[in-house]
């Protein structure tokens, strides 16, 4: 997030893009939910269905799936069309504006509703509020980035932030909200295959010397391989033996039968979890960690805030926590890695990543710090691009439409979008709760009346959904929430494992799966087992 979480209920304007806020991460969509009520606060939503953050919206945007770019360039024609951008920010801190002037021309409101089905006053109200606000916020999540326009639709949101000058200010900036509690610190710490610790590009000379005299190792100079590509490497026979730890890719990969095929393929699988997953089932060898509950460490949240964890629990018999399990293995693989605590790790990780390098044990207390801290006597960053970008000055992208990589036909008729519910997360994990697989105890397909009539559908059926790739039977919803010619499911469930259906088609960029467009059947069905 360029902006912290408090500062959302201060904002003039929220706009939330494809994130289901209320369900998806609850406790930031409580602030949403009273900044609203309060009536300071006006609130935009772009998503298809109309959830229950939509029903708080001042404008619901009820785009088509996969039509963002458009959607926001058409925000953005409105915007300068109407000499509601702000000339000066644009001047002072950005460059290549006209090119983004002469892209967005075209996309007038009429032109806008041809590809995404929005109103043009709907589009043309949501413009001019979130353009005249003093403070306007972007709110998004997966349901913009899992699509193979994915970075397109990021970027266009920035483009839309720098053009009204909502960014380097309070309760602004563009604000991706993390599915998980330490996705951010996974990233900031180099699980990625591009970068070291800090961001740090691997392919830099005095990057790569750097990471090679502190850890004393002779360390490659090549970008590696993202998620789908070392899956493909496995399928393909050219990546022989995989480490898989804390995920479950079986369940929450695209195209799961290919993955589970990849998986099967290998020389040797490692699985290292607090249970044993569908894919630890598949695994060579299973190492059993310990829970969040069960370790000292540090995460590293959403707001890009590194907050200290107690062991609160004794760690079960026969386990141990991550950064034990992954120091023994290399140790016993040649490599001597020898912390004694968690704390090592962070000032490792001070002395090595600049934007944590103020980040140290002894100044966490019970509130953190947000990086960038560069050093022990920076207080840390609320939000990010104060008074210029790290480039220098914010670039537009001019970027084009392009359509989902799947489109319906007369055999896969219906489009499917997935995402979660308010009682489960991700796989396995909330599943093994009684009192919350009671609340939701099973996959459901939210499916429009006006389809399930077409359909013979009844409520509470069950019904049938196949894609190229695979099928899967699920209880049938009958609801208004979900456009006609859409449905919905989440992939919880590994009974109706939604990921069974999805494509595996790729963002060129950023390599993430278009998990949220596929073309699908539906059916009625008998009820499993």
């Amino acid at each position: 997030m360029t902006n912290s979480i408090a500062e959302i209920e201060h904002a003039d304007v929220i706009f939330i893009i494809g994130s289901n806020t209320t369900q998806a991460h609850p406790i930031i969509g409580l602030g949403v939910k009273r900044a609203v009520r309060s009536g300071r606060t006006k609130l935009v939503v772009a998503d298809p269905r109309r959830i229950e953050v939509a029903r708080l919206a001042d404008v619901h945007l009820r785009l088509e799936c996969g039509s963002d770019v458009a959607l926001i360039n058409g925000l953005m024609h409105v915007v300068i069309a109407e000499d509601l951008h702000d000339r000066e920010f644009i001047e002072a801190r950005t460059e290549d504006f006209e090119e983004l002037r002469a892209t967005v021309e075209r996309y007038t409101p009429e032109f806008v509703e041809r590809i995404t089905g929005v109103a043009p006053d709907d589009l043309r109200r949501a413009a001019r509020m979130y353009a005249e606000a003093e403070t306007a916020t972007i709110l998004y999540t997966l349901g913009i980035t899992q699509h193979t326009s994915g970075t397109d639709n990021v970027k266009s949101l920035a483009n839309l932030a720098m053009l009204t000058g909502n960014i380097g200010k309070p309760s602004s900036g563009v604000n991706p909200l993390r599915g998980q509690n330490n996705v951010q610190g996974a990233c900031d710490m180099g699980a990625l295959p591009n970068v070291y610790p800090g961001y740090q590009k691997v392919d830099d000379p005095a990057v790569h010397a750097t990471f090679e005299a502190a850890w004393d190792a002779e360390l490659s100079d090549s970008v590696g391989r993202t998620l789908v590509e070392m899956t493909d490497g496995a399928y393909d026979g050219d990546v022989r033996a995989m480490y898989v730890m804390g995920e479950n890719p079986v369940m929450s990969d695209a195209d799961a039968n290919h993955v589970t095929e990849a998986l099967g393929r290998l020389d040797f699988l490692l699985v290292q979890d607090i249970f044993l997953t569908e894919t630890a089932e598949l695994a060579d060898v299973v190492l059993p960690a310990s829970s969040f509950a069960e370790k000292d460490g540090t995460v590293t949240n959403t707001e890009r805030r590194v907050q200290r964890m107690h062991e609160a629990l004794a760690p079960l018999e026969g386990t141990l926590p991550d950064w034990r399990i992954v120091g023994e293995l290399s140790s016993r693989m040649g490599y001597p890695m020898e912390y004694d605590s968690p704390d090592d790790i962070l000032n490792e990780i001070a002395d090595l990543a600049p934007n944590y390098g103020g980040i140290r044990p002894h100044r966490l207390g019970s509130v953190g710090l947000q990086w960038p801290c560069p050093d022990e006597e920076h207080p840390g960053t609320p939000y990010l691009h104060k008074g210029e970008f790290v480039r220098g000055r914010g670039k537009f992208h001019a970027i084009e439409f392009t359509p989902p990589h799947e489109p319906v036909d007369d055999e896969y008729p219906l489009v499917l979008t997935t995402g979660r519910s308010l009682y489960h997360y991700d796989t396995i994990m909330t599943r093994k709760s009684p009192g919350l697989d009671t609340l939701c105890p099973e996959a459901t397909l939210e499916i429009n009346p006006q389809d399930a009539l077409r359909l013979n559908l009844g409520d509470e059926d069950y019904a049938k959904i196949s894609s190229r790739r695979g099928e899967i039977v699920a209880r049938a919803e009958i609801t208004a929430t979900t456009p006609v010619g859409t449905v919905y499911t989440t992939f919880h469930f590994k009974e109706a494992a939604a990921n069974l259906l999805t494509t595996a088609a790729l963002d060129p960029v950023s390599k993430t799966p278009e998990y949220k467009v596929c073309a699908v059947s539906v059916e009625r069905a008998v009820a499993p087992g």
